[in-house]
């Protein structure tokens, strides 16, 4: 088995902090330390059993609806990725952060704002929506078989931002544009391959794999790089272009979980067999760092699970708001100078 020290130097920190009495540092690992607290609202004594609401509400909905845990990694990557984990992206509004075009077809709002309603009137005015994002967040996707690892908290909500402000790239661009963008925020390339990985779950539209399909790159062919099979499975559920008033079908990321919609390691399997669905996932083998650690994960379920929680906790922490900066909102869809307007 490939040594851990090039690319897992930080996994010790993530599997002590699970065992014992968790720090910072093994939140942020190379991102600069941030003012968050392990169990912030019990040790606060401000909302003792926040986490305890939050978890049984995320169980109510898990159980009626699986796709939760996609719906929820991919609002939080929304949220983290472009301002900060500041909530900003849950606020409503013409032209806000929700309705960019990378946003579309965002879900779990209903879940948080349901959990927010639970808490509000049991702490008022206490957990910020931020922390509630990433707390369901966590609980989800470890009841769709991701490992649970500590969630910091004591974060505070942003403000509104505009749909314009919204930088999350395109899924079809090159290993080195994303990494290039993960680098933007502070994260590595264990944290790319890591967090690509969330597409073991989910559904993503024909529109962002069409050119892969027909005409990549303008050549009147499908993207080489794709295996022949996927391809003709996936045309017959996508056509070359959608008519006029027709809906934009969906299809799985990876169609060997399918709509159990479980975390597993057999998303790197699929890409070493050339077998992913989106050109960012293909793409990993073109760069030696993420081919070797996709080769790693495809092999070891557990080394992924162990980055997967360092990885979720890094992300976790970008640009957070704490202290006396923010605010907790009332509503995690307004902000609090428009809570009843």
């Amino acid at each position: 088995m490939r040594q851990f020290v090039k690319f897992f130097p930080l996994l010790a920190l993530v599997v002590i902090s699970l065992a014992g009495t968790a720090t910072i540092e093994a939140a942020t690992g190379l991102n600069p330390p941030v003012k968050l607290v392990w169990h912030y609202y019990k040790i606060t004594n401000t909302c003792d059993d926040a986490e305890t609401y939050i978890r049984y509400q995320v169980e109510k909905f898990y159980k009626n609806d699986s796709s939760i845990a996609p719906k929820l990694l991919r609002l939080l990557y929304s949220d983290c990725m472009v301002n900060g984990c500041d909530a900003s992206v849950l606020l409503q509004g013409p032209n806000s952060e929700r309705t960019a075009p990378q946003n579309r077809g965002l879900g779990g709002f209903v879940i948080i704002d349901k959990i927010k309603q639970v808490l509000e009137s049991r702490c008022p005015g206490v957990v910020s929506c931020a922390d509630i994002l990433n707390l369901a967040t966590r609980d989800a996707v470890h009841m769709a078989g991701a490992p649970s690892y500590p969630v910091f908290t004591g974060r505070r909500d942003g403000g509104r931002l505009n749909a314009d402000a919204v930088d999350l790239p395109s899924p079809s661009i090159s290993v080195d544009e994303s990494l290039a963008y993960f680098k933007s925020k502070g994260l590595d390339v264990l944290d790319m391959t890591t967090l690509l990985g969330a597409h073991s779950t989910g559904k993503t539209h024909c529109s962002y794999i069409v050119d892969r399909l027909y005409n990549f790159k303008n050549t009147g062919k499908p993207d080489p790089t794709m295996n022949s099979t996927l391809v003709s499975q996936l045309r017959y559920l996508c056509p070359p272009r959608t008519q006029k008033g027709q809906t934009d079908p969906l299809v799985y990321l990876n169609p060997d979980s399918g709509s159990s919609n479980r975390f597993n390691s057999s998303y790197y399997s699929r890409v070493l067999s050339h077998n992913a669905v989106l050109r960012v996932d293909q793409e990993l083998l073109n760069n030696d760092d993420s081919k070797e650690i996709t080769q790693e994960f495809a092999s070891g379920f557990e080394d992924f699970r162990k980055s997967f929680a360092l990885a979720m906790s890094r992300m976790g922490s970008i640009n957070v708001l704490t202290g006396t900066a923010g605010e907790i909102r009332r509503d995690c869809r307004v902000t609090n100078a428009n809570y009843g307007v």
